[in-house]
């Protein structure tokens, strides 16, 4: 028996589970896929936005307000790539000035501080290779960009560190009551808990369908991106947004934690939650769009094309609470942006919540606020190198040349709590496979890795989701090499000239 079920392993998700672990609680997180942050969490902008968009008194104004200034904290406990760059929404004539007033007054609504209107020399001063057509800009000191599957992650793994236990592979296909006790059925177990909450991003309607009434619906968006090239980092400093439309905040281009930059995303009403292949059209419309920006975007720098989905809610707003037919049934849901930035602050919100389900929560007194060291090989002087080679020789060989990502950081990623499995899943982790080459040289020794520290065949390895295998068997069998002729040098003729 638990007393807490949490549906649905992403940012909220996990969020939920490290802040209820404060308490002496047993708790299980379970999700569809088969690593955590698998859904909106790991296909997004990765921007911790300042707070000025959300319409004021809105629960999104509240938590985006809330949760910004905790991902300094947050992130420095937990050890996860966090940076303050600021973000700047572009305006390129009077219309657009206007605009940039109503947000800088709604920012004041929403107490952000750190905002002010600059003019065009200001702008230029930010952000050199802005397009010139650009006449001022809002800016907001205290956006910043994180690295949100990373925190997603590092979330779980701090939580079952505290004892929180996590269930992948696990789809939810019933829900269940009798006597305050919810009984969850997966596709291959059955959980009874005292608690529920519903954090399944575009799918969150459908499992509150399983137990309640429809209280609302969700509505995937479907959102494209580029990444460019390290290479490429410098053309940009800030997060730079145009004026927001009706479909929300536009293309923007941003730096990453990581030293890419990301050019996205467009906002595509889709049918299927499961909608994530890119489009030619969608890729086209970012790529005219962003060069509104910046005139001269190197996308011929372009590693890698993605797509995630947003869970739009027909509310307008996020949708917290408990079900107001199912007592002790919890709804996490439409959380789309600025939902990242926000997640901090909605986990402190469910702890209240909670309570008041579960009465009297008890402290726990052991809880662990950090999780243990994580080795960034490439960032240590030489003699720390050093000596952590002559304590694991592992850390000596470089698997991913383009990120310098050695055997070490990898075998290590395998074997912590919430370690992965896949390939994908290492490249959340420690990032081989995110550069130029894009795991073209690296991911044949990342599946040998796994192989190994898993005890499983290398044809077992999946790139990503279940049925993502990356070998199928050798190219030609042992039986039609052994009985192939041996290759004969054809004959040479004298010809007569």
């Amino acid at each position: 028996m638990f007393d807490i079920l949490i549906i649905g392993a992403g940012i909220c998700g996990t969020s939920i589970a490290r802040e209820l672990t404060r308490f002496k609680l047993k708790i299980a997180l379970v999700d569809k896929e088969n690593d955590v942050s698998n859904g909106t969490t790991k296909a997004n902008s990765a921007i911790i936005h300042a707070g000025y968009d959300p319409k004021p008194g809105t629960l999104m104004a509240e938590l985006n307000s809330r949760g910004n200034p905790m991902f300094d904290t947050l992130c420095s406990r937990l050890q996860v790539p966090f940076k303050r760059i600021g973000s700047l929404v572009l305006a390129f004539n009077d219309t657009d000035l206007k605009t940039l007033g109503k947000l800088y007054k709604q920012g004041i609504q929403n107490r952000i501080s750190k905002m002010e209107i600059i003019d065009r020399d200001q702008l230029r001063n930010l952000e050199p290779e802005i397009n010139p057509a650009a006449i001022g800009a809002l800016y907001a000191q205290t956006a910043g960009i994180v690295g949100p599957w990373e925190l997603a992650i590092a979330l779980a793994e701090n939580a079952i560190d505290n004892g929180a236990e996590l269930y992948l592979n696990s789809p939810v296909v019933s829900i269940n009551k009798v006597d305050k006790v919810f009984t969850v059925t997966t596709d291959s177990a059955q959980f009874r808990s005292k608690v529920v909450i519903n954090c399944a991003g575009v799918q969150a309607d459908k499992i509150n369908n399983l137990i309640a009434p429809p209280e609302f619906k969700i509505m995937p968006r479907r959102g494209e991106y580029y990444v460019l090239d390290k290479t490429a980092g410098k053309m940009v400093r800030h997060v730079v947004f145009q004026p927001p439309g009706d479909l929300g905040k536009g293309v923007l281009v941003t730096p990453t934690v990581h030293g890419n930059v990301l050019i996205g995303p467009n906002s595509e009403r889709v049918s299927r939650d499961d909608a994530i292949e890119t489009t030619a059209q969608g890729l086209e419309y970012i790529q005219k769009t962003a060069q509104q920006s910046f005139t001269n975007i190197p996308l011929h720098q372009t590693i890698n094309i993605f797509a995630g989905l947003r869970a739009e809610p027909d509310t307008g707003d996020f949708i917290i609470a408990e079900s107001p037919t199912v007592k002790g049934f919890i709804n996490i849901a439409g959380i789309k942006s600025p939902g990242l930035s926000a997640a901090p602050a909605i986990a402190e919100k469910v702890v209240g919540i909670v309570d008041s389900i579960l009465p009297a929560l008890k402290p726990n007194q052991d809880f662990i606020e950090t999780r243990r060291e994580i080795i960034h090989f490439a960032e240590l002087s030489d003699k720390a190198k050093a000596r952590l080679i002559k304590k694991d020789p592992r850390y000596a060989r470089i698997i991913c040349r383009c990120e310098n990502i050695t055997e070490g950081e990898i075998v290590d990623a395998i074997h912590r709590n919430a370690g992965a499995t896949t390939v994908d899943s290492v490249k959340r982790r420690v990032r081989p496979g995110t550069g130029r080459c894009q795991g073209g040289f690296c991911m044949p020794r990342v599946i040998e890795i796994l192989a190994r520290e898993q005890n499983q065949e290398m044809d077992n390895i999946l790139k990503d989701g279940l049925n993502s295998p990356v070998l199928t068997g050798m190219t030609k069998s042992e039986e039609i090499r052994e009985s192939e002729p041996a290759f004969t040098a054809p004959q040479l003729k004298e010809v007569e000239c």
